[in-house]
């Protein structure tokens, strides 16, 4: 099997490189919510996520994010920081505060690449951090790892 990696910024596509896997991991089947403002990143992460089986929900802005964790339950979230709006620091604290939503984990994806922002986003109280452009692999074991701490 073949596959592709997308580099991605928030100008869209920077880069691509091809790679060939020895194994296919089982489909996941979870559900999970992007929100992201950019709507090539948005696109980037829903074809990578369904091709590895999961189901995804969109949202462009934090507010109607929150309104789609309320309805839909998701398995995970991924939470664009930089958001117009309500930034999505603030849009995770109101999720963590809901009983509805607090055992949703959520992966926060930022643009900063700095280690003191993970630190600080996991602080915060993000079960995980992942920069962009995304790595393929650093960005799906992200997934992994938070969903299989969400069911222990």
């Amino acid at each position: 099997m073949s596959f592709v990696t997308f580099v991605v910024n928030n100008s869209g596509v920077i880069g691509t490189t091809l790679r060939h896997a020895r194994e296919e991991r089982p489909v996941a089947n979870e559900l999970i919510l992007i929100i992201e403002d950019n709507e090539k990143n948005r696109k980037l992460v829903r074809d990578v996520l369904q091709v590895k089986g999961y189901k995804t929900i969109e949202s462009e802005t934090a507010e109607e994010g929150l309104r789609l964790a309320a309805e839909q339950s998701p398995a995970l979230i991924l939470m664009d920081i930089q958001l117009p709006g309500m930034d999505g620091i603030t849009a995770m604290k109101q999720l963590k505060a809901d009983p509805n939503t607090k055992s949703i984990p959520i992966i926060a994806i930022t643009a900063s690449a700095m280690t003191h922002n993970r630190t600080t986003m996991l602080a915060e109280g993000f079960d995980g951090y992942q920069t962009k452009p995304i790595s393929l692999k650093d960005f799906l074991g992200e997934i992994d790892r938070v969903l299989k701490a969400r069911s222990k």
